[in-house]
Order: C-alpha cells, then structure tokens, then sequence
C-alpha cells in the first residue's frame, strides 16, 4: 500500500470534522490541494472556490482572508497530528546505544525523505512562516513542545556519555537547527533540484560540519 502525503493526510482529517460545513469541506479540500500543487502565493481566492463549486463570497464569509483559510487547513492538523508524528520520528531515529553522530545522521535523512515527499507544503510553511506573525506564533508552542523539548533532551543525554562539548543544551540545538534547516530550505525552496536522489556525500558533509562544532574534544594523555 503507498504510503500517505502529508496533503492526503490533511484531506483526510477534515474530512472527520464535525465543526465544518459541506462547503466548508469542499472550500478546505480544494484549497490544499492547489496551495500545495500550485504554491500559496499562486493561488487565488477565486480558483478555489471555483475547483470548491463555490462562490468566492463563500470563501469571505467564512474565512475573510486566503492567510485565514491557510491557517484553518494548517493549524488543526499539525495541532492534531504534530505529537504522534513526533514520537514516532523519535522512535525510529534515537536509539540509545548508538552515537549522537549516528543519531544526528538518522534524523536528518528522516526528515529528508518526509520533506522529499512533502516539497510543496513545506515551500508554503517556510514561506508564510517568514512572514505571517500569526501563523508563527500559533505553530511555535507545538513545536516547541513536541521537538525542541524532545531533542533538548536528547542533547542532555549525549552530554551526560560524554559525547557532546558542555555548553548549555539550547545553545547546542540552536547550532544543529540552523545548519540542518538552512539546507532543508537551500535543498526544497531556494535552489530546488529536479531529481530526489538521496545525496549521501550531502549528509555526510552536514552531519560531519554539525559534529565539529559540537563534538567534545578528547584530551591525549
């Protein structure tokens, strides 16, 4: 069976809301499906309601705003699914008798694949995120809460083996998320390639220029 998108997903759960309307459904369907095959900024109010079967008066009563609409198809899914998809991503990647090196280059080509599939939905997240304060401030808590507490701890953990150099934990993290989303971001939405092809060397060379950062040094007696 072929795996799920993240745009499958979201249909899906609107689907199971009970809060929304028939237009409403057909309105928050229509307009995932074009923000993520089209790009958020690329889609007008009026080609949704159109592929909706809705007039974009519709759209106004309901929503006002296109950036209202995006946040009614983003937020109630990640506020859902974000918790579940993050333990499970930690459960794959952390295992606690491998190395933060081997668990730095797990999770980085987890999220690879995940992004790989998700390429046009991330564009829109990174995009609005830029810009929309209110669209950051409604994500921040969950991820947060979900991730940033999540490999806080993780971080901790390798420091305690001895592995990881002693400097504050979010110090440590903020280093590590700026190197692997400045690539994300180069790799998906400022210079996007034609082919998906897993770039090991790539990898290698992150999680290589990560760990001369943060690595602790060994003293030669």
């Amino acid at each position: 069976m072929p795996k799920k998108s993240l745009l499958d997903e979201m249909i899906a759960q609107t689907k199971l809301s009970k809060k929304q309307t028939d237009k409403q459904q057909k309105i928050v369907e229509a307009a995932v499906k074009m923000f993520a095959s089209n790009g958020y900024a690329n889609t007008s109010t009026s080609e949704i309601a159109k592929v909706a079967g809705v007039s974009e008066g519709t759209i106004f009563r309901h929503y006002g705003t296109k950036d209202n609409l995006l946040l009614a198809v983003i937020l109630p899914f990640i506020k859902e699914s974000l918790p579940s998809m993050a333990e499970n991503v930690f459960k794959e990647v952390f295992l606690e008798d491998e190395s933060f090196e081997s668990f730095l280059r797990a999770l980085i080509i987890n999220r690879w694949h995940f992004l790989s599939d998700n390429k046009e939905l991330f564009k829109v997240i990174v995009k609005e995120l830029l810009y929309n304060e209110n669209l950051k401030n409604e994500l921040l808590p969950f991820f947060t809460e979900n991730i940033l507490k999540r490999l806080n701890k993780v971080i901790d953990y390798y420091k305690s083996r001895g592995e990881l150099m002693d400097l504050p934990s979010e110090k440590v993290l903020k280093m590590m998320l700026t190197v692997i989303f400045g690539y994300f971001v180069s790799e998906f939405v400022l210079f996007p390639v034609a082919s998906d092809e897993i770039k090991d060397k790539d990898f290698d060379t992150i999680v290589r220029f990560i760990m001369d950062g943060i690595r602790k040094e060994t003293v030669e007696g």
